[in-house]
């Protein structure tokens, strides 16, 4: 009696996901599993030939891609995030794109804090100082470049209060800060007053931003937002990096109109060299790692594997396409 057959699995772009701390075994006992560490455009098509399962984090799969592969049944979206798939040409052909929501719900809400914690204590400029020598040469017990904000009292203001938002929210309170946010539903959540997103900016202390990235939110942050917010006010972003004009804060930034903002996503990724938060003031940018703690990358294998495993039940699971 012969065996169903496997079906091919083809994995487009698993660095990140797994630079080799984690296994494929639980994806890879599901088919047979080729693992691409990076795909460059020109080659999306060849490697993805054969494939009736394809997962993808941020190499684009195209109406074209999609046309090209006659096998293709099932699209996995390596992340949260699934606009790198083309999800009305997969639908067409009954495709169902499959996404992995709030995985890394944990790890982001505790970035937001590393950053917001780097600019109001300046921990790492200072320890490097440190070993630099100077403490070992200053006249004083103590000395700080920056001035060190205290969080309990201050106002947080959490633009898109999902379940990022939310957790936010909660690491927040139990810094005895204050807390509004703005939703797109209104809400009715103990400690958390809700607000219009103006009034966040008017009001907050620390702006953090976790909406979607529409067409309405692109941009959010411009020039006339800014400068309704407090000189002493900071801003972070988590969130994707075209909510912000990024030429407008980096100019805010530089004329002191706020006092410092921390990203871990820019409008372009990798970013050009040139991007003018670079050389902006008091600004810190990280690599957009918010995401990528060990257990935050586990949980993301694990519904990837769930994902498709369901697929092959019959039952498809975080359909983002209708395709079902």
């Amino acid at each position: 009696m012969s065996s169903t057959p496997r079906p091919r699995i083809v994995v487009l772009d698993g660095h990140t996901l797994n630079p080799g701390d984690l296994d494929w075994l639980a994806v890879g006992a599901l088919g047979e599993l080729t693992v691409h560490p990076r795909t460059a455009a020109s080659d999306i098509t060849a490697r993805a030939a054969g494939a009736e399962i394809l997962l993808t984090n941020k190499t684009p799969v195209s109406a074209e891609t999609i046309a090209a592969l006659p096998a293709l049944r099932f699209i996995g979206v390596l992340a949260t995030g699934f606009n790198v798939v083309d999800t009305a040409a997969a639908k067409a052909r009954g495709i169902p794109v499959c996404n992995v929501p709030g995985y890394g719900t944990a790890s982001v809400a505790q970035h937001v804090f590393a950053l917001l914690l780097e600019l109001t204590q300046r921990t790492g400029h200072h320890a490097r100082t440190v070993r630099e020598g100077r403490w070992s040469a200053c006249p004083d017990f103590c000395y700080w470049d920056f001035p060190l904000v205290e969080l309990s009292g201050r106002t947080l203001g959490i633009v898109g209060y999902g379940s990022i938002g939310e957790a936010v929210a909660r690491i927040g309170a139990a810094f005895g800060m204050k807390v509004i946010a703005s939703a797109r539903r209104s809400r009715d959540v103990d400690g958390v007053e809700f607000v219009s997103t103006e009034e966040i900016f008017r009001r907050a202390d620390v702006v953090t931003l976790h909406c979607p990235l529409t067409e309405q939110t692109c941009g959010i942050v411009n020039a006339a937002r800014i400068a309704t917010m407090k000189p002493s006010a900071f801003l972070i972003n988590t969130g994707r990096g075209p909510l912000v004009v990024e030429q407008d804060l980096a100019d805010a930034l530089n004329a002191g109109r706020i006092a410092g903002a921390a990203f871990d996503v820019l409008s372009t990724e990798p970013p050009p060299a040139g991007n003018p938060l670079f050389a902006a003031k008091n600004c810190i940018i990280t690599p957009h790692i918010a995401w990528a703690t060990h257990a935050s990358r586990a949980r993301l294998m694990d519904v990837v594997a769930e994902n498709i495993r369901a697929f092959l039940a019959g039952t498809p699971r975080n359909v983002v396409n209708g395709a079902v």
